[in-house]
């Protein structure tokens, strides 16, 4: 089976409720939390410590989207609170990253706002920092509407730009003019052709560009790949340009080329982990076994030697 389509049967069966009930059941006993730090931010801290002491910053991302009631939004609220008091408690080399859809974003534009304004502010209190994550295609211009809506008054919030959508390339100059700080990914989520790239290479040309458009306007940028030949070309990019460290960094996944981070960390750059943790891991970790075969390989191996 060709990659990409083992990557679409993967994310299809994550919306599968029988393939739910048999990945929570077995899946942190065979690998899953490979990829989650844990399921409460207790659990969590001491993985954050760990990698604050091998010169690793974080980022915390308590898992959660989709359909919510006003009730749950409110909760997951009080949680990122929570966590951005606990960061600065535990004094954690780290800032939050969050899906609008957890605080209502599907129920109540608004409301979500609203939520998100309380979050942000705690960080800016708190000395830390927020990070708007990019969900699938059907909420990409709410969030970047109300992520441009709100980001003058608040330099403490930042936004991800996906680069296998099309649209991307706009965005990414609206996201130059407000000088935002801009994570750039490749996107996880399954979408239809006519909106985002098919093709591997198109997908990693429009990345390289992406990150190339955003440094080259004096933005800070979070490289979030890790691909080497995407980190090779940041690399001379920023040293032919002269652009300074401090001016962008590289970003990762908890549990995936941790030799890489420690490598990149070896050679002077700045790295950020995306620590995801909390009780709903299910969709996170289907995108990760759909993303990389040596995701799945991994999980299928601990699979077949139970």
């Amino acid at each position: 089976m060709s990659q990409p389509l083992l990557r679409r049967v993967i994310l299809a069966a994550a919306d599968s409720q029988d393939v739910a009930r048999l990945v929570h059941r077995y899946g942190p006993k065979l690998g899953a939390f490979r990829f989650v730090a844990g399921t409460t931010l207790e659990e969590t801290v001491p993985v954050v410590l760990a990698l604050n002491r091998q010169g690793l910053l974080v980022t915390l991302d308590r898992l959660g989207e989709g359909e919510v009631d006003h009730s749950t939004a409110d909760g997951a609220k009080a949680a990122y609170l929570a966590i951005l008091d606990k960061i600065k408690e535990a004094g954690l080399s780290s800032h939050v990253s969050l899906k609008l859809t957890q605080l209502g974003l599907d129920l109540d534009p608004k409301a979500a706002e609203g939520r998100l304004v309380e979050i942000v502010g705690r960080a800016e209190a708190t000395g830390s920092f927020v990070r708007i994550d990019m969900e699938d295609s059907r909420h990409t211009e709410a969030t970047v509407e109300l992520f441009s809506h709100l980001r003058p008054a608040h330099p403490a919030v930042g936004i991800v730009i996906q680069s296998y959508l099309r649209r991307s390339e706009a965005d990414m100059r609206k996201m130059a003019e407000l000088g935002a700080n801009v994570r750039v990914v490749k996107g996880a989520y399954l979408e239809a052709e006519p909106i985002a790239f098919a093709d591997k290479a198109e997908v990693d040309r429009n990345y390289q560009r992406l990150v190339e458009m955003h440094l080259g306007a004096g933005c800070f940028t979070a490289v979030a790949t890790h691909d080497p030949a995407l980190i090779d070309s940041t690399v001379a990019y920023v040293k032919s340009h002269g652009i300074g460290r401090d001016r962008f960094e590289f970003q990762m996944l908890f549990g995936i080329r941790p030799d890489l981070q420690r490598q990149l960390v070896a050679e002077g750059w700045q790295v950020r982990v995306y620590v995801p943790f909390g009780p709903d891991w299910y969709p996170y970790f289907m995108r990760r076994l759909a993303e990389r075969p040596a995701n799945l390989a991994f999980f299928l191996k601990n699979l077949w030697a139970r």
